[in-house]
């Protein structure tokens, strides 16, 4: 990672060398944060960030599943995440703001432990979500079961949750696959590792709901918005695990892939084993929404 720019922590820019936490810090030890992945893109207009009032939205409620109280409006980490993006110089980048319990009381109650929020961005390495872009992404079912909300509150995008997500990922890493696709306690598609899946039958897309242990995806609802925007139809459904290997196309979506193609599961090619028409569309769409060029979502972009 290019260290670029400064970090905000506790509403000061500091430089990124010196943006460093305690050994102790509880969140280090227990996983007691909630965090947000948000993309700034270079736009026709110049750089601006996608759908900042959501991820924003998204983090404060996230913290609340946690009765965790950010001690900052929900303006000043707007401001916060734009003042980071402007120290940066970028023109594209990913941006991580996180709220955590910090240093205090370590022990197994978080709540003594003052909360304390940090933001940074660095340049997007475009490799890091080539597979499924420039090839489709070849992925396996996962032997490890998504957790649930009977578990911990699937709705928040909290570090607890990635550890499940890690195992995922780490085993289709080792297996030679790109990504895993994770069922839930009832067999059912969750989700991948870190996106939300979808698949394309007769021109219909379906995507699993919310209940389904997955999370609510900003791109997600995006590509969902895109999609009907264009008259193709939507439906959030159960979907089992044979109806991925025999669906016209599947693709995922996620904050840093956007739009991925999965074009093999299980060694079981989708489809013809390329990209499918539906999902380079939506993906020609996405590009175009993020980069200013359709009008039509305007309003998704918060200019810095």
């Amino acid at each position: 990672m290019k260290e670029q720019g400064k970090i905000w922590m506790n509403g000061k820019l500091v430089p990124f060398k010196n943006a460093k936490v305690h050994v102790l810090t509880h969140a280090l030890h227990y996983s007691t944060a909630v965090f947000e992945g948000i993309r700034c893109y270079k736009t026709t207009k110049g750089p601006a960030i996608f759908r900042l009032p959501e991820h924003v939205d998204r983090l404060f409620k996230s913290a609340k599943m946690y009765s965790m109280n950010i001690p900052y409006s929900r303006k000043d980490i707007a401001d916060g995440i734009i003042k980071t993006v402007q120290s940066s110089g970028l023109k594209e980048c990913y941006i991580r703001p996180i709220a955590y319990y910090s240093y205090g009381v370590l022990g197994l109650t978080p709540t003594p432990n003052k909360v304390d929020v940090a933001i940074a961005c660095w340049e997007w390495n475009v490799g890091e979500s080539s597979a499924g872009k420039v090839r489709g992404a070849r992925c396996k079912v996962s032997s490890w079961l998504r957790i649930d909300s009977r578990s911990q509150p699937m709705q928040a995008k909290a570090a607890s949750n990635y550890a499940n997500a890690a195992l995922a990922r780490v085993e289709a890493l080792k297996d030679g696959y790109d990504e895993a696709i994770m069922l839930n306690y009832h067999g059912k598609v969750s989700e991948g590792s870190a996106e939300n899946i979808f698949t394309v039958n007769k021109g219909e897309i379906a995507t699993p709901p919310l209940n389904a242990g997955i999370l609510d995806g900003i791109t997600r609802d995006s590509t969902i918005k895109i999609a009907r925007s264009e008259g193709i139809s939507v439906v959030e459904r159960e979907i089992d695990r044979d109806e991925l290997y025999i669906s016209d196309e599947v693709f995922m979506t996620g904050t840093a892939a956007e739009i991925k193609s999965v074009t093999e599961i299980d060694n079981v090619p989708v489809g013809d084993g390329k990209p499918g028409e539906v999902t380079r569309k939506l993906q020609s769409l996405f590009y175009d929404v993020s980069r200013g060029r359709d009008e039509r979502f305007s309003e998704w972009l918060v200019p810095i």
